[in-house]
């Protein structure tokens, strides 16, 4: 059986919002060549934003509720590399992130689209379909929220969408698997580092504190 997709090309369709949101969801995480490969290359973004809001929010509502319940103590990261910044950097709280999400995430994915489409311009080329594809990608990529807050596993699942982003890039600028990896994976790897850094530099400072 095939994989559906929206009556708006394989976008999200803002018209039927519940239907399409399933059917895009099914496609990008089944389907991902054929999705990004039959993606308009129009610079129409507001769909592919709103695609990877609502599953930025859900992240954030289930994951909350999971401290709330007390199941883990802060809420779940999202290790998509497309959404680095606010899922790094989300608040302690449940609550606030649950506030917090849509706008980060916003914030987040434009960020993530900008360095990745200099990324592109440099190691693809210039010939490439500009930031509107990058942005399409780091939108529909999100769809690994949807079992990042999952208690321990789903980060691990998330990690999925590095695959996402890669068969993406590859498929909307019409590149080779390697350079479409050396586009989303140079980033990762630099906030992996900073976050390792990071969390050494805190290891030492409260051992000296003692």
């Amino acid at each position: 059986m095939g994989v559906g997709r929206s009556a708006s090309g394989g976008e999200y369709d803002l018209s039927n919002p519940v239907n399409s949101f399933v059917d895009v969801a099914r496609s990008v995480a089944l389907a991902p060549r054929q999705f990004f490969a039959g993606l308009p290359r129009s610079a129409n973004l507001i769909n592919p934003l709103v695609f990877a809001l609502i599953c930025i929010v859900i992240s954030a509502l289930l994951s909350g509720l999971m401290v709330l319940l007390g199941v883990q103590e802060s809420p779940g990261l999202n290790p998509n590399p497309q959404n680095a910044i606010p899922s790094t950097f989300a608040p302690a709280s449940a609550v606030a992130s649950i506030f917090f999400a849509p706008i980060g995430g916003a914030i987040g994915l434009f960020i993530a689209a900008a360095i990745q489409q200099l990324l592109v311009t440099f190691i693809v080329g210039q010939n490439n379909q500009g930031f509107g594809s990058t942005f399409k990608v780091a939108c529909y990529s999100q769809v690994t929220g949807l079992v990042n807050w999952i208690p321990i596993v789903g980060p691990i699942v998330a990690l999925y969408g590095l695959y996402l982003s890669i068969v993406g890039i590859r498929e909307m600028h019409g590149t080779t698997t390697g350079k479409a990896a050396l586009v989303v994976l140079i980033p990762f790897l630099v906030v992996v580092l900073i976050a390792a850094i990071f969390l050494v530099w805190v290891g030492f400072t409260v051992m000296n504190q003692r």
